[in-house]
């Protein structure tokens, strides 16, 4: 739709707009489509709501920024011209703000312009540019508070409780003729601020220490406190007009005398071009791609890791959700790595839907059915797993260990750790990175101050009196994290991950494989009881030497060392004594030491001698000699054993704990079931049901596709055209005002809605929807029938059939609507 005169309105300016446009605003906001509006006033009315304009503003960079509270300083509606010099100046600081600079804002105000336009916050041509207002009261001051620029309200405003008497003292202090209109007066002083010759020699007249004060406050705040009996300068400057009172104690710069003091220019600094993302290093990006191998190893190794030691169940839930502090620092030390560590690699877990809560009255996490299949998969895959899930997860690590906004401590797993900008920080983060040369390592300052100016309204304090934004906190920790799960090596990012974000998971798993070295089929045995795997072992010769053996030191290769527990362990999983020798012969590249032999012998030989079962629980074991040792030892007095027969004794405790105050007391029991059979203990065993890993919480509406956007701008189109056409209302009828619903009777509307059936023209008509939601329609009938016309809605782009009794009324389309 053409306009050949300029909008009045933002409606009228939207109207006016392409469906490519249209489109593209409902991109860049997608809040106004929830619902999708009826029509372009309701997209209007939506667009100028303050939540949607908060939203909007908050997704604006720095320098569309800076032009909208620069138009909100500006008179309504303002020239491009004007706009300009708000931003550029005057010219008459050329040694600070040099002609570079105010080139550079030439050339980006047209962008940061064209960007406004399209988010429906700036509206007009450029000889009339205005700022939605709901964005004006937002970014403009007040008598009563500044605006972002750090300047007040005009005299006009601020003047504008005074009384004519002191505004008459006012012009006679600045050398003004005296006027008893009000409005006059204000218009005279507002001309001699915006006079730089008059306001220059006023200036010249003004005391050293007046000039100190505006000095003060002329980059803001522009507000200051003066006494009842005020300093000479002050007095001097409230005198002259260029302190105006606000209150009885509180005095205000004026904006037109401050934008004279800062010769013109609605801002210090203005930042028309995004800070350079600067480089630290510039590594080989070999070995990047190396030193990030290894971590996705030693990441897919160490959440593997974790989730092992919790096969049996995992720690218990706290009653407010998530690990309590001790279990974290167990999972630390049980992983070698500090807290903040263990609790990413836990979250991560957790992301991944590969951990869960098992459900159970005496709730624990445990794995989930999907760390079955995830632990079968090769591990550039697993590695992919892990990446993507923490690329999109709300989940945010970096926050355990601080307090929610009521003090309350953050935990591992814990119910609030969610924050809906993660996502969209990580992905801009590495985005930054992957914009750098491949193999080159980035300033982390320089990503901040990046993402300050592309964002500058976002974030908040994560905790109380913590002056560092969410989004900044959130990138330092995407460094970090990056840097843990292998997305980057030595501080740049991989080649890998590069295909992770551009292309998907596969390509990245197809350059990641050759990086990760072929799982091993055999260890080297040593004569100090150790085992030394020179790299990542195959999952079954893994699995049996984690049962066998306890690992003692991790890297490139890990050493694993053989203990009278942990060979008891392996004979409880079900092994003999003839499979562990059988074992440990088939994968040792060296010879079985004697020194292990012996420990596997002995520690089997002992191994089932007593026998635990359900009594409480009882201890039976053919030797006497051994009960009656037991029954002698001071430390058995905790077990509360008494004898039962020669070869038995009973406990009041339950097995479980008599089993393992014998082992704490050297002995090697074994449990047994109620038929005498000794027990297996295997790992693994404990699964949570099946769950789905967590859903990031969403920040705002999810980003419209194509195909709901091409639909939204055909509904809004047709429910405008259904508002905005013109119609012919029935003679005995009175005039339909725009926007209401047409009132007919019954007969009326079958007669005139079959009489367009078999004409084949169009009608406007009212219509009430089941719901009770009422709506305009402009639809072509095509068949009218047992109560019910079929027709084409225009409104819709589709054929529908409407209930007859559920028309409020119907109108026919002028001669020259359809033109």
């Amino acid at each position: 739709m053409g306009m050949t005169t300029p909008p009045r309105t933002l409606a009228e300016a939207l109207r006016a707009r392409d469906d490519e446009s249209l489109a593209g605003l409902l991109r860049a906001r997608p809040d106004l489509l929830n619902p999708v509006p009826g029509d372009i006033t309701q997209l209007a009315t939506r667009a100028g709501t303050r939540a949607s304009v908060v939203r909007a503003l908050e997704h604006l960079d720095r320098f569309a920024l800076q032009t909208a509270e620069a138009l909100a300083v500006a008179a309504d509606p303002a020239p491009y011209e004007t706009l300009l010099g708000l931003l550029t100046g005057d010219g008459r600081d050329d040694g600070e703000h040099r002609d570079d600079a105010g080139a550079a804002i030439a050339d980006a105000l047209p962008g940061a312009l064209a960007t406004l336009r399209e988010q429906a916050l700036v509206w007009g041509e450029d000889d009339r540019l205005r700022l939605v207002r709901t964005a004006r009261e937002i970014l403009a001051p007040s008598p009563q508070h500044a605006s972002p620029t750090g300047l007040g309200p005009t005299v006009a405003e601020a003047t504008s409780g005074m009384s004519p008497g002191r505004l008459q003292e006012i012009l006679a202090a600045a050398g003004l003729p005296a006027t008893h209109d009000p409005v006059s007066a204000v218009a005279a002083l507002s001309a001699l601020f915006t006079d730089r010759a008059r306001m220059g020699a006023l200036l010249d007249t003004a005391p050293a220490e007046a000039l100190s004060v505006l000095d003060r406050l002329v980059w803001g705040p522009p507000y200051g406190e003066v006494t009842p009996n005020p300093t000479p300068p002050v007095k001097w400057l409230r005198d002259h007009g260029l302190l105006l009172p606000v209150s009885t104690r509180t005095v205000v710069l004026p904006r037109e005398a401050a934008l004279h003091l800062r010769a013109g220019r609605a801002h210090r600094v203005p930042e028309p071009r995004p800070p350079a993302v600067e480089a630290v290093a510039e590594r080989d990006p070999q070995a990047v791609d190396g030193a990030a191998a290894g971590q996705a190893l030693l990441a897919v190794n160490t959440v593997e890791e974790l989730l092992k030691g919790w096969n049996g169940g995992g720690p218990a839930i706290l009653r407010a959700g998530g690990l309590s502090v001790r279990e974290l620092k167990r999972t630390a030390t049980a992983l070698e790595v500090p807290e903040q560590v263990a609790a990413f690699w836990v979250e991560l877990a957790y992301a991944a839907g590969l951990l869960a809560s098992d459900g159970e009255a005496d709730e624990r996490y445990a794995p989930t059915p999907a760390y079955d299949d995830w632990a079968e998969l090769p591990a550039q895959e697993r590695w992919t797993a892990l990446a993507t899930a923490w690329l999109a997860a709300t989940r945010t690590p970096g926050l355990v260990g601080g307090q929610d906004a009521k003090g309350r401590a953050l935990s591992a797993l814990g119910p609030e750790l969610d924050r809906s900008a993660a996502p969209e920080v990580r992905h801009r983060v590495l985005a930054l990175l992957a914009a750098l040369a491949p193999g080159t390592a980035p300033d982390p300052e320089t990503v901040l101050a990046r993402l300050r100016w592309e964002r500058p309204l976002r974030g908040a304090s994560v905790s109380p009196g913590d002056t560092t934004d969410l989004r900044s906190r959130i990138a330092l920790w995407t460094l970090n994290e990056s840097e843990l799960l292998g997305i980057t090596g030595r501080g740049a990012l991989a080649t890998h991950t590069r295909a992770l974000l551009d292309t998907g998971p596969a390509e990245a798993a197809a350059l990641l494989a050759p990086l990760i070295p072929e799982p091993l089929d055999h260890v080297l045995l040593q004569a100090d009881l150790t085992a030394v795997a020179p790299g990542p072992l195959e999952r079954p010769l893994a699995d049996m030497l984690a049962a066998l053996a306890d690992i003692e030191s991790k890297g490139g290769a890990t050493v694993y060392r053989f203990t009278p527990g942990s060979v008891r362990r392996a004979l409880d999983a079900g092994q003999s004594a003839a499979d562990l020798h059988a074992f440990l012969a088939a994968h040792s590249r060296t010879p079985v030491p004697q020194p292990l032999s012996y420990l596997i012998d002995d520690v089997a030989r002992r191994h089932g001698h007593l026998r635990i079962g359900a009594a409480s629980s009882y201890v039976r074991c053919d030797d006497e000699a051994v009960l009656n040792e037991i029954l002698a030892d001071k430390r058995s007095v905790t077990l509360r054993l008494r004898r039962l027969a020669p070869t038995a004794l009973a406990a009041q405790i339950d097995p479980a704990s008599l089993l393992e105050g014998l082992r704490e007391m050297g002995y090697a029991p074994a449990a047994e079931s109620a038929e005498g059979d000794v027990l297996i203990t295997r790992a693994g065993a404990r699964r949570t049901p099946p769950r789905t890993a967590p859903v990031p919480v969403p920040e705002g509406p999810p980003l419209p596709d194509a195909t709901l956007l091409g639909a939204a701008v055909r509904a809004i189109r047709a429910g405008d055209t259904a508002a905005t056409v013109v119609r012919k209302d029935a003679p005995e009828a009175p005039a339909t005002a725009p926007g209401t619903l047409p009132r007919t009777t019954s007969a009326e509307t079958l007669a005139t809605v079959q009489a367009a059936a078999m004409t084949g023209s169009a009608l406007w008509i009212g219509y009430v929807n089941a719901d009770g939601a009422a709506s305009q329609r402009v639809i072509a009938p095509v068949r009218v029938e047992g109560g019910f016309v079929t027709a084409y809605d225009h409104t819709a782009d589709e054929v529908r059939t409407y209930p007859l009794h559920r028309i409020t009324g119907v109108a026919e389309l002028a001669d020259d609507a359809t033109a």
